[in-house]
């Protein structure tokens, strides 16, 4: 493991009249026009070579923020955990080294190939550079590797149009028009076409991707450091391997976990190459519950796999087809083993999946807390009912990382070609209590990802407006190896000073009540949080088996309490002795259901805490969402209920 040296130093920003660099690429000669001293758009010169050593060595690190640029600080930590996912480089606080990055907001987004000279070594994040994908960039820079497109092979894989410009090393890694160092084609172009053609047609618009690093890059970054390793990737298994990832199979009722290509009687196949060309033959884990008694189990366990992150924080990753009967169990455990000479250790159960059969491959997430070495046990059991299938696993990946929130959303191949204008997830706690939902709104070309704060349990113990919680969207990438995705996401923070329309943009959750999920709640907001184009989810396997999954979290705070001893929320209707009005609005449709859903609400309100209290219903002008307006229109009933 490479650790390095760091300061980050948010500066206020105070170029007001700097244009905006939404992407690096696109803007390059903005950058040029500042009269920075720049090679090839982000690549700051120095006067001269100075006799050191090019890249850094492993040292302690630092971390210094400054209170702005708060959703930036996030995009970089949340970067920083893939450079330790892929590769062997960590990043610590530093303490009084004399090399170290000091990543600061200047005009643009640049950094210094290499270890440049002693003192802090300068990082550019400026305005509009808080992309995961760019802060990667930058931090390649700094670890030394240079562009793709400058390799002394380049010639051969794309062709440099010098008419439209505006006035390395390889470490024997192929090509990659993936890589994250990759201009796109229209870089310093000058209005009169592309500037980069790629030899092969169908590379012309992957190159300049912005996710994140590519999986060459990450190569490229272990062999320049002489390392192999990876500072959170514990395991990944998808069974091609006859070896089963060193996994073993045990069953207290003869055939316990069949190594599978597909089960007769179900539709059931492999999930790795779903959906594309496979090379060679793949496998899936298979446990049949037909034809078993009940109670009858087989268990798949592990490797011993040893945790090395001081947090102690590990995620379990994987699918599952659920082909059985509603009343089969698939437990998931961990065996964690006190020393070296201990064999057998002590079972955890760490989570368990009991539901109705889906037929489909299923994303799901276990959070581990393992402080010692450690196996994942795999259980299937079989129910009461008749079952005519069983449990399948594949793709599984354990990373020392916190496990983010699942919301996958099913046929949404078909939903994309039929047509659709929104859809909601399920809503979500937050590890410190706050609830959220995320809306996927459709427009021509373009998908837009909004978040939006719900009430939920917590909400009188929690702090409004919530302070500088980062909401992340990502769109998964379903490449079956973790270290090989690259996924899309974007990040948005609380302001707890934001103030539309004269109020507190992330206040407590106040209009409403709308149906969510068939429960009835208030809202705030929604932001957007997300931008992207229909043809951006061709770029890589986001949707795999017609399904696109979201993976969401909420970070920021301190967690105090748990969800079990907070207020449950059941309306939030105050009397007249201490409240002089509260406004309850509910949003109902024309459509038998909401109209249904409006008595329900009404009801609700008349048995609340309170049963003294008399309600007035009028008839009003509701106001919504534009996206509600786009798809309801004139179709809404307001109702102000006044207390």
């Amino acid at each position: 493991m490479v650790t390095f040296c760091l300061e980050i130093i948010l500066f206020k920003n105070v170029f007001t009249e700097i244009p905006l660099f939404v992407h690096i690429y696109c803007e390059l000669n903005s950058l040029v026009a500042l009269g920075l001293n720049l090679t090839e758009g982000d690549i700051m010169e120095i006067s001269q070579l100075l006799n050191i050593e090019c890249n850094f060595s492993i040292v302690v690190h630092s971390a210094l923020f400054v209170f702005i640029g708060m959703n930036d600080r996030g995009v970089i930590l949340r970067a920083f955990e893939q450079f330790r996912l892929k590769s062997c480089v960590d990043f610590k606080p530093r303490a009084a080294e004399e090399f170290y990055i000091s990543v600061e907001s200047h005009k643009g987004c640049w950094s210094y190939i290499g270890r440049s000279s002693p003192g802090g070594q300068t990082l550019s994040i400026g305005k509009n550079c808080g992309i995961k994908g760019i802060v990667e960039h930058q931090f390649l820079h700094a670890l030394g590797l240079n562009h793709e497109h400058s390799r002394y092979d380049r010639d051969e894989y794309v062709t440099i149009k010098y008419e439209n410009i505006n006035v390395s090393t390889t470490q024997e890694t192929p090509y990659d028009y993936y890589s994250v160092m990759h201009f796109d084609k229209n870089a310093f172009s000058n209005g009169n076409g592309s500037t980069i053609i790629t030899k092969s047609p169908e590379f012309q618009d992957v190159i300049g991707q912005l996710m994140e690093m590519s999986e060459h890059d990450a190569t490229e970054l272990n062999k320049l450091y002489k390392c192999n390793s990876s500072v959170s990737f514990l395991d990944h298994c998808s069974f091609d391997e006859e070896s089963l990832c060193e996994m073993s199979v045990r069953s207290a009722a003869g055939d316990g976990w069949q190594r599978e290509k597909s089960v007769s009687g179900i539709s059931v196949t492999d999930l790795t190459y779903l959906g594309k060309e496979q090379n060679g033959t793949s496998f899936f884990m298979h446990f049949s519950t037909e034809g078993r008694n009940e109670g009858d189990a087989a268990r798949l366990e592990s490797k011993t796999l040893t945790p090395t992150r001081a947090c102690k924080v590990q995620c379990l990753q994987f699918y599952y087809y659920h082909s059985g009967h509603e009343s089969d169990q698939l437990n998931i455990w961990i065996r964690e083993l006190q020393n070296e000479t201990d064999s057998t250790g002590a079972l955890r159960l760490m989570d368990q999946i009991t539901e109705t059969p889906g037929n489909y491959w299923k994303l799901h997430h276990v959070p581990l807390n393992a402080n010692k070495s450690f196996q994942v046990v795999f259980e299937a059991r079989k129910g009461a009912g008749n079952s005519s299938g069983g449990f399948s696993l594949d793709d599984i990946n354990i990373s020392e990382t916190e496990c983010p929130l699942i919301w996958q959303i099913r046929d949404f191949e078909k939903k994309l070609d039929s047509g659709f204008d929104f859809l909601l997830s399920p809503m979500y706690y937050s590890s410190d209590g706050y609830r959220f939902v995320a809306q996927l709104v459709s427009s021509e070309d373009q998908l837009q990802i909004y978040a939006a704060f719900v009430s939920g349990a917590c909400d009188e113990q929690l702090q409004w407006p919530s302070p500088w919680r980062q909401i992340t969207v990502q769109i998964l990438d379903q490449n079956p190896h973790i270290q090989k995705r690259m996924s899309f996401e974007q990040s948005i923070t609380t302001d707890p000073d934001l103030i539309r329309n004269g109020t507190y943009f992330w206040n407590r959750p106040y209009r409403g009540p709308v149906f969510i999920s068939d429960e009835l709640v208030f809202y705030n907001g929604p932001a957007v949080v997300a931008l992207l184009t229909k043809e951006d989810l061709a770029r890589r396997e986001f949707i795999k088996g017609g399904d696109l999954i979201f993976l969401l979290t909420m970070q920021g705070g301190i967690c105090e309490g748990t969800s079990e001893n907070c207020f449950k929320f059941n309306c939030y209707i105050k009397s007249k002795r201490s409240i002089i009005s509260k406004i309850i609005s509910i949003n109902v449709v024309h459509h038998s259901r909401y109209l249904s859903a409006a008595s329900e609400a009404l009801s609700t309100l008349i048995h609340c805490k309170n049963n003294s209290v008399k309600f007035t219903v009028k008839k009003r002008q509701l106001w919504l969402p534009e996206f509600y307006r786009k798809k309801y229109g004139s179709n809404v009933l307001g109702f102000t209920v006044l207390t």
